[in-house]
């Protein structure tokens, strides 16, 4: 069965980067808007994260709203990914702008020292892996979980490393991610907007605690790096704009900051970036599933 969704797959994603960019984009944001209205688990937990943030602000016709261009740009960015993997890097300029690498990038330098960026589920998040044409004395690495079938994992690692980008299994290839932050020129993106389970640092987010993990500071702190935030925003049908934010600091009078208060900073920064445009987040993740079980236990039993 396994070998048969395989090939299912694969001749999906060989048919998607057959089309045009946009008719990809078009074919997604039709399949994510098929999908608010049949898979009602995540349509739900997209309208309940929603109105977790936003209850208060806007009503609940604009949060259904806000839910059905979240699907429609889910199913967009998932679809686009595939053809934005296999687009040279010639042209991958045409539909995805990027700013802010002045604010950690000069060129000419002897050498470079590693950056961590503290990246999270926006827009089709998966071209920051090609935007190394800006920066191309650093070579781009990341960090995944892999899946529990074999072929669809190496299906998804071969369209990751199209670009050249590195990518190491969180759980299995901690010791060789150690040895590339040893080396120079590397800017590592990790991932610190989904629930981080019981492990994670218990911090707010839009007013409300979940867990977060906090990867991002310890490899700030661990290599001595700076650690910045990176967001990319869709602009238009299947096109985006990638932006660094601001350098979150990790020391504060020459001593190294907690990671809780890294990470408070970094959770404030993709708040920030949320209210810019709402539908451009993962809303369908369950972030604050410690918070839910929490309320859940204080229930009184009847």
């Amino acid at each position: 069965m396994e070998i048969i969704f395989y090939w299912i797959i694969k001749s999906f994603l060989f048919f998607l980067q057959c089309l045009p960019l946009r008719w990809v984009g078009f074919l997604g944001r039709c399949g994510g808007g098929a999908a608010f209205h049949l898979d009602r688990r995540h349509r739900n937990v997209t309208i309940d994260n929603l109105t977790l943030c936003f209850g208060s602000e806007k009503t609940a016709g604009e949060i259904k709203s806000i839910a059905r261009e979240n699907f429609k740009r889910i199913g967009e960015s998932f679809a686009s990914a595939v053809k934005t993997a296999a687009i040279p890097a010639s042209k991958i300029e045409s539909v995805v702008k990027v700013s802010g690498v002045e604010k950690f990038y000069q060129p000419g330098l002897p050498y470079y020292p590693n950056i961590v960026f503290a990246v999270g589920h926006f827009g089709n998040f998966e071209v920051l892996g090609r935007c190394n044409i800006h920066t191309p004395e650093y070579k781009i690495a990341t960090t995944y979980r892999g899946l529990r079938q074999p072929k669809l994992n190496q299906l998804l690692l071969d369209l990751r490393t199209k670009s050249g980008a590195m990518v190491f299994e969180r759980r299995s290839q901690a010791s060789a991610l150690k040895e590339v932050m040893s080396s120079q020129g590397i800017l590592l993106g990790l991932f610190a907007d989904q629930h981080a389970g019981d492990k994670g640092l218990h911090l707010p987010f839009f007013g409300h605690e979940c867990s977060t993990s906090a990867a991002p500071a310890v490899f700030a702190l661990r290599y001595n790096t700076p650690l910045y935030t990176c967001f990319c925003f869709r602009t238009s049908l299947a096109r985006w704009s990638v932006e660094v934010g601001d350098e979150i600091s990790t020391s504060l009078d020459g001593k190294p900051r907690s990671t809780l208060d890294i990470m408070l900073d970094v959770n404030r920064s993709f708040e920030k970036a949320i209210r810019r445009d709402p539908a451009n987040w993962f809303w369908v993740h369950n972030r604050w599933k410690w918070l839910k079980q929490k309320k859940a236990l204080e229930l009184p039993k009847v």
